[in-house]
């Protein structure tokens, strides 16, 4: 099982596939990154040699990944939350960030719905 960014990608898959269990990396940018390295995408991740695992991180580092990804993404979470901006807000409240509709669905953000005494009359 080789290791990538410090995440064990799993051998029995073809590279292309692996490359996305990487945080920050998905199939176009997996695709690109074979296609840099000069490597063929339906090949399994367990048939690489050092070589080519070599050529793979080396095009994976040059790609923001990982904990560097996630960290910059809760810092622009942070930021938004400071300057009260209306994401920012809706972070704060753990309502919907993005526009939808918040009157019958959006449990996955409010958690479980909680009873109102006397709400239907």
């Amino acid at each position: 099982m080789a290791r990538i960014k410090g995440v064990d990608i799993p051998s029995n898959k073809r590279i292309v596939i692996a490359l996305t269990y990487i945080y920050g990396i998905g199939n176009s940018l997996a695709e690109q990154i074979l296609k840099d390295a000069n490597i063929d995408p339906n090949k399994k991740a367990i048939d690489l040699d050092n070589d080519e695992l070599n050529r793979v991180r080396d095009e994976v580092n040059k790609h923001t990944t990982e904990g560097d990804l996630r960290r910059e993404v809760s810092m622009s979470i942070k930021t938004k939350m400071e300057i009260n901006s209306y994401q920012g807000v809706r972070h704060k409240k753990g309502l919907p960030v993005r526009g939808q509709r918040t009157n019958r669905n959006a449990r996955t953000r409010k958690g479980k719905a909680k009873t109102i005494a006397n709400k239907k009359k």
